[in-house]
């Protein structure tokens, strides 16, 4: 017996075989809004390692300039006279530092109650924003990566 073959029977076996444009508009936004999770994720996690750099490193040149204190009894100047010259953070802005020995609290960073955070030497990034106030608590400065207590804190200042 031969099959009849109508309009409405390959109508039918068109539409069985492929996937509905409301099916791939689904799966286009399902995958879009993964992508865009993904991306998120991937964004917070370099930032952070970016924030850790920058800790590890401000760690690393405090270090070296309590040695050259430790042989010359006199913070250096500059980060050029520890040969630190021209470093830059992960954001690939110079570091920030202050004798404040030699300079005075006067241009010190300061906590909220506008104390000075260190009483030898301040050395800090100024973070992702690359905007810095002296007042860690304001907005600009929140997310400076920074030394405090004298070396005994090294992290952003919205942690301090």
């Amino acid at each position: 017996m031969k099959k009849i073959t109508t309009k409405k029977n390959i109508c039918n076996k068109l539409s069985s075989n492929g996937f509905t444009l409301l099916e791939i508009m689904i799966a286009v936004a399902i995958v879009a809004i993964l992508a865009k999770i993904a991306l998120q994720a991937y964004q917070d996690y370099t930032e952070k390692a970016k924030e850790k750099l920058a800790g590890q490193q401000i760690a690393a040149m405090s270090a070296k300039i309590s040695h050259y204190w430790d042989d010359t009894r006199q913070y250096p100047e500059s980060l050029a006279d520890v040969g630190l010259a021209g470093m830059l953070d992960p954001w690939e802005r110079p570091y920030m530092y202050l004798n404040l020995d030699k300079h005075g609290n006067g241009g010190a960073r300061r906590d909220k109650n506008l104390n000075p955070l260190n009483s030898d030497f301040d050395l800090y990034s100024t973070g992702k924003e690359g905007k810095t106030k002296l007042p860690i608590s304001q907005k600009d400065s929140l997310d400076d990566v920074l030394r405090a207590n004298d070396g005994k804190f090294i992290d952003l200042a919205k942690n301090y």
